[in-house]
């Protein structure tokens, strides 16, 4: 699935969660994500489009509370709360975790989630329960693929470096899984955190000294919208 046809999808979720409401009524979404459109817009284009196709115009029946952060917490969270959204939208694990303290009564549709059952969002897959529901991107054997693709296209490589938010609750699981796949291809793996973009300096000094030869970022909004600095 393309990526615009995938955020389309959140879109459809959104939608269906507003169906139950008078046709004259002006719906209110809460859109909580970890990075602006600025450094990443086409996810809020897609959502937008994907809102549209359903009769939702922003503008006429359709008002959008937007809040960005890097760090999302209950009290930002909460402000959407506040203004009695019908629905919160959250895009990432920090973002949905934060809607989830801040609401159990609103329903929140999430993306862009690597595992929700590890991370306490759902109680599984098949069923939800509870006010939270969305689209994973779960892939528990890809962040091993990424390594076993720096070995193929770096010849004699030996050691590697990973990104990793240590304020990601799944990147336990997904640095687990990229420590699995180093350990069987005899590689050293070294972890260095980058939680902020003001990190991303010291980070590949880190690199550097310890003369990795390669990197695997984890699946992370924030290394998304950094992603021509990182490259």
């Amino acid at each position: 699935m393309k990526r615009r046809e995938f955020i389309g999808v959140l879109g459809s979720a959104a939608a269906w969660s507003l169906v139950a409401r008078a046709e004259d009524k002006l719906t209110r979404i809460g859109y909580l994500a970890l990075t602006s459109p600025t450094a990443n817009p086409e996810p809020l284009i897609a959502f937008r489009e994907g809102m549209r196709e359903r009769g939702y115009i922003e503008g006429q029946n359709l008002l959008i509370e937007y809040r960005w952060a890097e760090q999302p917490s209950e009290a930002v969270a909460t402000e959407l709360v506040r203004f009695n959204v019908d629905v919160i939208v959250a895009w990432g694990t920090p973002a949905v975790a934060a809607a989830k303290r801040a609401t159990s009564t609103i329903p929140i549709v999430f993306v862009s989630v690597a595992d929700p059952v590890r991370s306490g969002l759902v109680a599984s897959l098949a069923r939800p329960g509870g006010n939270v529901t969305g689209v994973t991107n779960i892939a528990s054997d890809l962040s091993k693929k990424l390594v076993e693709i720096l070995v193929e296209v770096i010849p004699g490589v030996n050691r590697i470096a990973v990104l990793r938010n240590p304020n990601n609750p799944t990147h336990s699981f997904l640095l687990r899984e990229t420590e699995a796949g180093s350990r069987a291809l005899g590689l050293t793996l070294q972890v260095v955190d980058v939680a902020v973009p003001e990190d991303l300096e010291g980070a590949f000094a880190q690199m550097t000294r310890a003369s990795a030869q390669g990197m695997v970022a984890l699946a992370e909004p924030l290394y998304l919208s950094e992603r021509r600095r990182i490259l």
